[in-house]
């Protein structure tokens, strides 16, 4: 599939547009104001973790336990994120132990 050169340059555009506009935004509405409005700072604490927690269920919502593996290829990575992260306390070392762990697991012992 051939995109046309001008299509794919407005394609760049545009994710470039809005790329900025996404991380400018913030400044624009609040780059005068010494101090933040507190639902903004409440949302700048609970919304991490929110988000993290939604996207473990979403990884995990489709492990069938009544089967072997059991998801334990699933429930053993997430281990390894959490016993790394809590060693390191650094996410790029958590997320790329569990995702090396999940991938070594699903090619050798548990193969799908």
């Amino acid at each position: 599939m051939n995109i046309p050169v001008w299509d794919a340059v407005a394609i760049f555009a545009v994710t470039a547009i809005m790329t900025w506009i996404t991380r400018a935004l913030p400044f624009m509405v609040f780059g005068n104001k010494k101090e933040l409005p507190r639902f903004i700072n409440y949302l700048g604490k609970v919304l991490p973790g929110a988000i993290m927690a939604t996207l473990v269920i979403y990884c995990l919502r489709s492990i069938d336990l009544t089967e072997f593996p059991f998801g334990l290829a699933e429930l053993i990575s997430v281990a390894v994120v959490v016993v790394v992260h809590l060693w390191r306390k650094n996410i790029f070392w958590s997320i790329a132990g569990g995702t090396l762990c999940y991938m070594i697991l699903i090619r050798t012992i548990f193969p799908l």
